[in-house]
């Protein structure tokens, strides 16, 4: 049995059906099971993050740095900090933005650099990146060849129902299982 939290911040929801693929990759491990929940509504769910096996963190990637609600989520950790509550916790992360690229390994790696100040265990994403055939992904995981975390493409003027695409969350849905997975594995040690 394991316990995973996504914790994540959305701007436009895009960034939402994401959290919502590695939920539900994560409940596709039998015996694990998950939280959502926004940074909007982490002040009174403290406790659930602290009695977590692992948290998977997610936020878009605005001007190459995690949106600022992420970021003030991520500074409210301080109160807690020197206590270490998610020591040895496993951690991974997901970002979206408009473009291809967007800069955000950049959010990628603020989450990893986070996750080690809290001293947890990053798991990255455990995929080769795709291969397009004529520019063509034909539903592959990884399209956008990330190692560190899950990556997402949403063009702003598409609503949340229509991106990011199905391959990309389908990687999030991979992400989320490899967390549930590990983290049953260290519960047993």
């Amino acid at each position: 049995m394991s316990k995973v939290v996504v914790v994540y911040h959305s701007g436009y929801g895009h960034t939402r059906v994401m959290a919502q693929a590695v939920a539900q990759g994560v409940e596709r491990h039998v015996g694990s099971t998950c939280l959502l929940l926004a940074v909007e509504d982490v002040e009174t769910r403290w406790d659930d993050l602290h009695r977590a096996d692992a948290i998977i963190f997610g936020a878009p990637t605005y001007m190459g740095s995690a949106s600022a609600a992420f970021k003030q989520f991520m500074e409210s950790t301080a109160s807690f900090y020197l206590a270490r509550p998610w020591r040895n916790k496993l951690a991974a992360g997901f970002t979206n933005s408009g473009s291809l690229c967007g800069d955000k390994l950049n959010t990628l790696l603020q989450m990893a650099v986070f996750a080690a100040q809290h001293s947890m265990i990053w798991v990255g994403l455990d995929l080769l990146p795709a291969r397009a055939r004529e520019g063509v992904f034909d539903g592959q995981l990884n399209r956008l060849g990330s190692s560190l975390g899950a990556m997402s493409q949403s063009s702003v003027e598409q609503p949340p129902e229509q991106a990011p695409p199905l391959e990309d969350q389908l990687t999030a849905a991979h992400l989320g299982e490899r967390v549930a997975r590990l983290a049953q594995r260290m519960a047993r040690e």
